[in-house]
Formats: C-alpha cells, sequence, structure tokens
C-alpha cells in the first residue's frame, strides 16, 4: 500500500475579523464619549472681595529683632523685658485700644519673642493685631499695608 506524504499546508493568520472587531471597539467608544458632556457639573466659583485698607493715623509698630529685641515705632527698647515693653506701648498709645498694633518680625526672630510681644498686646487690651515679617523698621507703616495688600 501506498500512503501518501502528507503535504503542510502553510500557515495564515487571517486578520480581517481582528480588524473588524477592533474597528467595531473603536466606533463604539467614540460614540460613548460623545454623550460624556451630560456629566460635566456647572460649578459657581465665589469670588474673593479685597478688603479695604483702613486710612488710620494712630498705629503701634513693634518691631522683634533676630536678637530677640524689641523696637516700637521705631524706638529700640533697652532690654528684652516685658515690663519695659509694656512701659513704652502705654507711653504711646496711651489709653487708646482701637489703634493698628503692628508685629513686623523678623524671618529668624524666635517664636517666644513674638509670642512675648501678642501677649502683651492681649494684656493692655488692644483689639486689631496684625503680623507682618514684610514691613521694614522705620517704613511708614500705612504705605507698607498698601504694598502687602496689592501683592
Amino acid at each position: 500500500m501506498r500512503f501518501r506524504k502528507p503535504t503542510v499546508e502553510p500557515l495564515e493568520i487571517n486578520l480581517t475579523p481582528m480588524i473588524d472587531c477592533l474597528l467595531f471597539l473603536i466606533i463604539f467608544l467614540l460614540l460613548s464619549t460623545s454623550f460624556n458632556h451630560f456629566s460635566r457639573l456647572n460649578i459657581v466659583l465665589p469670588q474673593a472681595d479685597g478688603v479695604e485698607v483702613s486710612k488710620t493715623d494712630a498705629s503701634i509698630e513693634v518691631a522683634v529683632q533676630e536678637d530677640g529685641s524689641y523696637a516700637v515705632n521705631g524706638i529700640a527698647l533697652g532690654s528684652n523685658s516685658e515690663a519695659e515693653l509694656i512701659n513704652m506701648l502705654q507711653q504711646e498709645a496711651g489709653n487708646n485700644r482701637d489703634m493698628v498694633f503692628i508685629i513686623a518680625a523678623d524671618g529668624n526672630a524666635t517664636h517666644q519673642s513674638v509670642v512675648r510681644v501678642m501677649d502683651v498686646a492681649g494684656k493692655l487690651g488692644f483689639i486689631n493685631l496684625n503680623i507682618s515679617t514684610v514691613v521694614p523698621i522705620g517704613q511708614n507703616v500705612q504705605g507698607a499695608q498698601s504694598a502687602q495688600s496689592s501683592e
């Protein structure tokens, strides 16, 4: 008996069905993303209103230096004691506690020095307390405040 030699057919991968499936998926995804605009939210964000800088002439500026020394309205104190700071603030403010009280602290000043000034201001009854590290000593306080608000 004579057997035939098996013939090996060349292997082919038919890509047509795979391409059809991919095109179908692409069309489906394109159609489904066009309906995505219904999921958008219209959010109205709040607008910030600027606070008008008050034009008060009376203010007290306490500068806290890096070494912990104080200066009240450009006048350096002889020591770092709380009592001398209280006396100077009472002398500068008198009985007016509605004045703008500005603490201009050096960036390297100790936390204790700044908190001491805040504590003294609280003990004396100052209401309007501002903390600033931008205002240099001796600069006009109102000019510096308007410069800070424009930044």
